[in-house]
């Protein structure tokens, strides 16, 4: 018999989150968890560890050239 579990499984995250999400502090605070929330599950989709893309990202961003920062994302990290 076909279950949804691994759907239910994705969606708990957001859910747990609900009410935490309502202390965020600001509109920009609520903005930059969005972000955050979106590179650390773009991450994980790419089959990229978050702790360790995002402890590299930010070991180079004081020398990167801003006009490659596109390279940094985290479907880029494994090329």
């Amino acid at each position: 018999m076909p279950d949804n579990n691994a759907a239910e499984r994705a969606m708990r995250a957001i859910a747990l989150g609900r009410k935490n999400y309502l202390f965020v502090g600001s509109e920009a605070g609520g903005k930059a968890a969005a972000i955050a929330y979106t590179l650390i599950e773009t991450a994980k989709l790419n089959a990229v560890d978050p702790h360790a893309w995002l402890a590299n990202t930010l070991a180079r961003i004081p020398d990167y050239k801003i006009t490659k920062v596109d390279d940094l994302l985290p479907w880029n990290w494994n090329r």
